[in-house]
């Protein structure tokens, strides 16, 4: 029997980088897919040839994709991509996401539009074309990252807390319509994770309150490992840590993402 094949997007760095390395010493083969490549590099470290490479250190077979998931076209190819060459796709995980750096009404419609098409748009294009190829093969997995943002306007960015809302809703919506089929779930995050995005962004003097990204890898596996009929739930990382799914509290060490 073939390994089974996980897809995840923002695999170039942060927490999209530390689950395709952790599925793959979970036995996945891993499609890490990401807009930041060698030859298009993005502002912060990281490509998504790292990660493959990451991912081949680890015994499995990595397939790297520079991937804008607002591309509906581009991922509809990666679908016919990944079921040529692998024949298969059992986890999906909707992990690329945006958040515009200013309160919505003193910034532009245009990155209000690009922030709804990378966290709500981007998501659907993927289950959209992933998941009749999944039904077709029995059955699948979907899982979609959100955060506690969606919860806080407090938090000062409408566009960020609206879109991973409306992810949180479709979750629900599309797990209810694929029941039995294909399990669509999502992980919020409600607790901040390090990444290299942090790392590049603060002071090196700064104190470190952050978690291990190696928390949202127990999630997603454990997702990957429950039945098809637990699908449309979206759950926090602390309900899942009181269920044992999740290890303790994990602080970041500098160097991490």
């Amino acid at each position: 029997m073939a390994e089974p094949v996980a897809l995840v997007t923002g695999a170039s760095r942060g927490i999209g980088k530390r689950l395709c390395v952790d599925l793959a010493r979970a036995g996945y083969d891993v499609v890490c897919a990401a807009r930041s490549s060698e030859d298009r590099p993005g502002k912060l470290p990281g490509t998504i040839e790292e990660t493959a490479r990451l991912v081949r250190e680890e015994g499995r077979r990595a397939l790297p994709v520079a991937l804008d998931v607002r591309d509906e076209e581009a991922v509809a190819e990666l679908a016919d991509r990944v079921y040529a060459e692998w024949s298969r796709c059992d986890l999906l995980v909707n992990n690329a996401a945006l958040a515009p750096p200013k309160p919505a009404l003193e910034d532009s419609t245009k990155r209000w539009r690009t922030g709804v098409d990378v966290n709500l748009n981007g998501p659907f294009y993927m289950i959209y074309y992933f998941a009749p190829r999944m039904i077709e093969a029995g059955g699948g997995r979907v899982l979609n990252i959100s955060s506690g943002v969606s919860q806080s306007p407090e938090f000062g960015r409408a566009g960020y807390m609206t879109s991973k809302a409306a992810l949180e809703a479709m979750t629900r919506a599309l797990g209810h319509d694929l029941s039995g089929k294909v399990a669509v779930n999502c992980v919020q995050l409600e607790v901040a994770v390090w990444t290299e995005g942090f790392a590049a962004t603060l002071p090196a003097d700064t104190p470190i309150p952050f978690e291990d990204a190696v928390i949202m890898s127990d999630a997603v596996l454990w997702f990957a490992r429950q039945p098809l009929e637990l699908t449309g739930k979206v759950m926090t990382i602390a309900e899942l840590r009181e269920m044992g799914a999740v290890r303790p509290v994990t602080p970041a060490k500098r160097g991490q993402g």
